[in-house]
């Protein structure tokens, strides 16, 4: 393989890594958040905190997408953003409601299901199974998450919860199949990822709006200057900066390759939950541990690791996209 052909893959895996340590950064971000938000509204609905936490981030999104690039979709364009945004939103819709009813070890493992849905999914479309480095890699990932997550099978029922958040995985692996999708390739990221915003916010915006009670449920989330600066980094690496990656790069490796690389976005969650915790207590005023570096994330976390660079190192399906589809 040629250095021309494997900079610009290294280049891609590199952005879909940067783009889940965002979204790894979000995790304890968020519940830092939350966890104020029921220090100023006691008994704030967890529904309402969710969806209009999602609303938000994703309508500011998407207003600063269209002003800084004020570019038109075209139809096709049109149709990826709005299929994104529906599928996406719905998936963080199931993903939430599961975890009140499954153990959130179940719900971390289960959420990552698309690593084993990607590469039979990709089977049955292509007539022909994956590269077996990528089985042995997607393999050696849903090891590490199970590690990761101390997720035990014993345990396993298939009630409202695990149903929910299987839905959920269904969700975000059509969304990764919405971006790998032929007839989507030249398709131009920002308008597809402001249109996906924009649909994201609208379909949150009537759970927010029904399940709001007072005026302070909304200012317990933004309302005060240690809530919004929390919510701006929210916004601006978990939102905006980490979807404009997937949705400009995935396209550079195959379907069931990005799913075992978006298996590195727990792996930094549980890294940032050693340290930012407690960083972040005192500066929002509520109480909020660090959890305990353990076996599960080393070995776990390593295996995830060691998933993700051996589909960098060993070369891959597709070359990085044309810059035609850049902007």
């Amino acid at each position: 393989m040629t250095g021309a052909v494997s900079t610009p893959r290294a280049r891609a895996v590199s952005a879909l890594v940067f783009s889940c340590l965002c979204w790894g950064l979000g995790f304890p971000l968020y519940k830092a958040l939350m966890a104020r938000a029921e220090l100023l509204a006691p008994g704030i609905d967890s529904w309402f905190a969710s969806s209009f936490t999602i609303a938000l981030r994703f309508l500011l999104g998407g207003i600063v997408l269209s002003a800084l690039w004020p570019l038109l979709p075209t139809r096709r364009e049109l149709e990826q953003g709005l299929l994104l945004g529906v599928v996406t939103s719905l998936g963080m819709v199931l993903q939430a409601d599961g975890l009140a009813y499954t153990q959130a070890s179940t719900s971390a493992f289960l959420t990552q299901g698309y690593v084993l849905l990607l590469p039979g999914i990709t089977a049955l479309s292509a007539r022909r199974w994956p590269a077996p480095r990528v089985l042995a890699c997607a393999g050696l990932a849903v090891l590490g998450l199970a590690l990761l997550s101390g997720f035990d099978p014993a345990t396993l029922s298939l009630g409202r919860g695990e149903a929910e958040t299987l839905g959920a995985a269904l969700c975000f692996t059509v969304q990764i199949l919405l971006l790998d999708k032929q007839g989507y390739r030249e398709n131009r990221t920002l308008p597809v990822t402001t249109v996906m915003f924009f649909a994201m916010a609208a379909a949150a915006a009537p759970i927010a709006v029904s399940s709001v009670r007072t005026r302070g449920d909304v200012l317990a989330l933004v309302g005060t200057t240690p809530s919004l600066l929390v919510f701006m980094t929210l916004l601006v690496l978990s939102t905006v900066l980490s979807f404009a990656l997937m949705n400009r790069f995935q396209r550079a490796v195959s379907a069931a390759e990005a799913g075992v690389i978006y298996g590195m976005e727990p792996v930094f969650a549980s890294f940032f939950a050693l340290f930012l915790p407690a960083w972040l207590s005192p500066r929002l005023a509520v109480a909020y541990d660090n959890e305990v570096l353990g076996a599960k994330l080393l070995f776990g976390g390593g295996l995830v690791v060691a998933a993700t660079l051996g589909l960098s190192l060993w070369g891959g399906e597709r070359q990085a996209a044309s810059s035609s589809a850049a902007a």
